[in-house]
C-alpha cells in the first residue's frame, strides 16, 4: 500500500508518538509476530519477488543486481530471524547515557529517545524493507520506506505482511509505510519534508547517496559505497591471506563489504600471486591490474582502482611498503572497510591507526563489517560519515538524546 508523502508523514508522526511510549515487551512481541507472519506468508512474498526478478531480467539487470533483488524461502527465513534477533536486543530508548548531580544539587541525566519519523530511501534490496522497519520499531521510530521501482512488488508484499502483524498486536500499522516507487517526485518530496520527517537514510549507489545528501533539507545520515581493500603485508601468512581474499571477494560479491581491491607487498608478491591468481581465476574473478605483474589480468586504469564493482572483478596492485598501501587506500578508498593481513603487531597497529575507515580489520575478511556479524542485529545501513553514527548502524544509532534536569525549586 503506497501513500503520498505528506499524508504518510502526518500518519507516521501520530504513530511515532505512540511508539515513543510503547513498552519493550510490546515492541518485542510485535517483532516476533512480524517474523512469524513473514514465515507464514513466504509463498506470497516469493511470488511477488518473482515478478520483480522477471522484470529485472527483461530490463537487463546485472547478475549482481538480480542477486541483491532476489528473495528465496531461505532468505525470507533469514530476514525473519533478523527480526527475532532484534527483539532479543536491549531497548535503547530510555537508556541513561550519562548522569550526575551538579554542585548546585540539580540532577542531570542524558537519555536516549527516538528520532520520531525516519525516512529510508533505498535501491533494489527488499530485505532492507524488513530490516529498516524492525530496527525503527524497536527504537521507537515510525518508518517511511521509499524503495526502488525494481522491487515494488516485493516491497508491497512485505509491507502488507508487516502492517497486518502490527495491527494484530494493537500497534499502529502506520508505523511502517511504503511510499510510491513509480515516481521520482516521492523522493524529492521526502527530501523536502523537513518538520515532518526527522532524519533520512539513503542506501544504495553513489549517485543516490549524493543526490540525497546534496538535495535534502531533512537531516541525512550518510551511508556510503564500499571500495574495500585487502592489503597483504610483507609479514603475512600467505595461506591465511588467500583464504581471506577469496572469502572477501567471492562469498557474496554483490554487497558493499565485499573486497574490490587487492594490494600486495612487493616482498611477497611473487610467492603470493603464484597461489592467488590461479585461485581467483578458478573462482571466476577477473583481475584488473598490470598484466606484466599479474598474469592474465586486464589492464588496469585509475577508474578501476576507484570502482565498487559489486561483481567478480578485482583491481590489484603491488606496493613497495605499508606506507604505499595506506596512500593508495587514502586515494581510492571510500571509508567503508579496509583489511590488513599480517603477523606483525607493529604493522597492524600502524595500519589501524593510519587508515581512515568505518571499520579496519586485521587478519579478517571485510565481509564481517555487518550489523548482524557485529552482534547488533539487522542493520539500517553502514555509515561512512563521521557524525554520531559510523559503521554498521544498529539500535543506538537510531536514537537521539535529550537532557532531563530535575531540581527542587532551583533558579539561576
Amino acid at each position: 500500500m503506497a501513500h503520498d508523502v505528506r499524508t504518510a508523514a502526518l500518519a507516521a508522526r501520530e504513530a511515532a508518538d505512540i511508539l515513543a511510549l510503547t513498552t519493550r515487551a510490546a515492541k518485542d512481541a510485535a517483532l516476533v509476530a512480524m517474523a512469524g507472519a513473514l514465515v507464514a506468508r513466504t509463498p506470497e512474498i516469493v511470488k511477488a519477488n518473482d515478478e520483480d526478478v522477471a522484470r529485472g531480467r527483461v530490463a537487463g539487470f546485472s547478475e549482481a543486481l538480480l542477486d541483491r533483488l532476489a528473495l528465496t524461502e531461505a532468505r525470507v527465513g533469514a530476514i525473519a530471524a533478523g527480526l527475532r534477533q532484534v527483539a532479543g536486543l536491549p531497548d535503547p530508548v530510555g537508556e541513561v547515557v550519562r548522569g550526575s548531580t551538579l554542585p548546585n544539587g540539580l540532577e542531570l541525566r542524558q537519555v536516549r529517545v527516538p528520532f520520531g519519523v525516519v525516512g529510508i530511501i533505498y535501491e533494489a534490496r527488499p530485505n532492507v524493507t524488513v530490516d529498516a522497519a524492525g530496527l525503527c520499531l524497536k527504537s521507537g521510530n515510525a518508518a517511511l520506506l521509499r524503495g526502488s521501482s525494481s522491487a515494488r512488488s516485493s516491497n508491497a508484499a512485505l509491507v502488507e505482511v508487516l502492517r497486518d502483524a502490527l495491527a494484530a498486536q494493537g500497534l499502529p500499522a502506520d508505523a511502517v509505510q511504503l511510499l510510491d516507487a513509480e515516481s521520482r517526485e516521492s523522493v524529492h518530496e521526502l527530501m523536502r519534508a523537513r518538520g515532518l520527517v526527522d532524519v533520512l537514510i539513503p542506501r544504495g549507489g553513489a549517485d543516490l547517496i549524493r543526490t540525497v545528501v546534496e538535495g535534502s533539507t531533512v537531516p541525512v545520515i550518510e551511508t556510503g559505497v564500499g571500495n574495500c581493500h585487502i592489503y597483504v603485508d610483507a609479514d603475512a601468512d600467505l595461506d591465511m591471506a588467500l583464504r581471506i581474499l577469496l572469502n572477501a571477494k567471492t562469498q557474496r560479491p554483490s554487497v558493499c563489504n565485499a573486497a574490490e581491491s587487492l594490494l600486495v607487498h612487493a616482498a611477497v608478491a611473487e610467492e603470493f600471486l603464484a597461489k592467488a591468481l590461479p585461485a581467483l581465476a578458478d573462482a571466476g574473478v577477473t583481475v584488473h591490474a598490470d598484466p606484466a605483474v599479474f598474469a592474465g589480468a586486464v589492464a588496469v586504469t585509475d577508474e578501476d582502482f576507484g570502482t565498487e564493482y559489486l561483481s567478480l572483478d578485482l583491481s590489484a596492485a603491488v606496493v613497495d611498503s605499508l606506507d604505499a598501501a595506506v596512500r593508495h587506500i587514502k586515494v581510492y578508498g571510500t571509508g567503508h572497510s579496509e583489511a590488513i593481513i599480517t603477523r606483525s603487531q607493529a604493522a597492524a597497529r600502524a595500519f589501524t591507526a593510519r587508515v581512515d575507515a568505518a571499520a579496519v580489520l586485521v587478519n579478517a575478511s571485510t565481509r564481517f563489517t555487518d550489523g548482524e556479524e557485529f552482534g547488533f542485529g539487522a542493520e539500517i545501513g553502514i555509515s561512512t560519515q563521521k557524525l554520531h553514527a559510523r559503521g554498521p548502524m544498529g539500535l543506538p544509532e537510531l536514537t537521539s538524546t535529550k537532557y532531563v534536569v530535575t531540581g527542587d525549586g532551583h533558579i539561576r
